[in-house]
């Protein structure tokens, strides 16, 4: 019995905005199938007693202490900037529609 079907995958590709050829389409839902069958089985492992951990070792986070800094010269910021107006980075519009 197919979990993923060729629909769902379309839906998903869609979503993603990709576009994909009907063989890709089957493929994936193959591939997608495969994947879920998978999940499935260690689904039947015991875990009772198992702590839940986002590593599978223990992991140290060395942190330091956030400190103001003096802030850098604007114009400092800006010298090596291809384009700038006064102390702004000046970068090409991206939206259409919109008046800058």
């Amino acid at each position: 019995m197919s979990r993923i079907s060729p629909e769902q995958v379309s839906y998903i590709a869609g979503l993603a905005r990709l576009s994909l050829e009907p063989e890709e389409v089957e493929r994936m839902a193959r591939d997608m199938d495969r994947i879920l069958e998978w999940v499935a089985t260690l689904e039947e492992l015991d875990t009772e007693g198992i702590v839940p951990t986002a590593h599978a070792i223990e992991l140290e986070t060395p942190v330091r202490e956030d400190e103001a800094a003096a802030a850098m010269d604007p114009e400092l910021a800006v010298s090596n900037a291809p384009e700038h107006v006064g102390t702004a980075f000046s970068v090409p519009k991206v939206l259409e529609g919109e008046e800058g």
